[in-house]
């Protein structure tokens, strides 16, 4: 469970500073909504990186905090400042599709081990990246 937990810390933090990156270099007709959208993005992702490197260590082990580190475990690209608005959504999409596709392996592993206090923590940033999701594709759309 500790792998999982840590590459999912990785991606979520990750997601994090693309999510900031693409708030603070986004351009076009729609600067404001997508400017906004992706603020709310990691301020969420913010709190999430808190809440998973916690769990990390209330089952005993260090949390990873280092560019270097949180590089060797993720499993989602780097952001390009230079991307289209588009270009930025359909990135957002995929990385949030991968950081789903993990947590749903996590989901397998606290539920082979009865591991509820985690089981609920990846219910709950499961249940965010699909409406995320969801919002983002909404957007797609236009």
């Amino acid at each position: 469970m500790p792998t999982e937990l840590k590459k999912i810390l990785a991606d979520t933090y990750a997601l994090y500073l693309k999510s900031q990156n693409y708030h603070w270099n986004v351009e076009g007709i729609h600067f404001q909504s997508l400017h906004s959208l992706f603020e709310g993005h990691y301020k969420d992702l913010s709190e999430a990186v808190d809440e998973i490197a916690e769990r990390i260590r209330a089952l005993g082990l260090k949390a990873p905090g280092s560019f270097k580190s949180f590089d060797s475990l993720k499993t989602i690209t780097d952001a390009n400042e230079n991307a289209t608005a588009k270009e930025m959504l359909e990135d957002l999409v995929h990385s949030h599709q991968v950081i789903q596709q993990n947590i749903i392996a996590a989901l397998e592993v606290a539920q082979q081990q009865k591991d509820e206090v985690t089981i609920g923590l990846l219910v709950d940033r499961l249940e965010y990246h699909e409406k995320t999701l969801w919002m983002l594709g909404a957007h797609l759309a236009e």
